[in-house]
């Protein structure tokens, strides 16, 4: 009998896990420079705002929004992240889509702490990241994205 529990317990442990993973995953979060303390006027963190060139990601940046997309060749995410967001820029002036293969550009991943693919940076006109998702987002995330550039 107490083997039975014991199976619930796990499944229900189980099911907690992917109902977290699922709320989580694609979803953009922003990013940039670190927050000022009000203290001392220094950053209350090391991070600070990342930039990125097209020399970095091989390819051009959008004069609005770049969305760049890091990948592996076994990632089957990947493959759907690139169908939704290539679908998504194509009817957007001045939003671009890069995919950066992840294997192929470990500098650049250890750089930006890619931990995860897909992990899609959103990068503005001037190269800085100011969002990023890992995992496949909604396209609803990807249009919040866009319509948040626009305002």
């Amino acid at each position: 009998m107490i083997g039975v529990w014991v199976l619930l317990g796990a499944v229900a442990l189980a099911a907690v896990a992917a109902l977290a993973k699922r709320a989580v995953d694609g979803r953009f979060r922003a990013t940039g420079p670190a927050p000022i303390s009000e203290h001392d006027g220094s950053s209350s963190s090391e991070e600070s705002a990342e930039v990125l060139t097209a020399a970095d990601i091989g390819g051009e940046l959008g004069s609005r929004l770049t969305f760049v997309q890091f990948s592996s060749s076994f990632c089957s995410p990947c493959r759907a992240t690139r169908a939704l967001l290539s679908d998504v820029v194509r009817t957007r002036d001045g939003v671009e889509h890069v995919e950066v293969d992840a294997e192929s550009h470990l500098e650049l991943v250890r750089r930006l702490n890619i931990l995860r693919t897909p992990t899609v940076l959103v990068v503005d006109p001037d190269g800085t990241v100011v969002g990023r998702a890992s995992g496949l987002p909604r396209r609803e995330q990807v249009e919040a994205v866009l319509a948040q550039a626009d305002a």
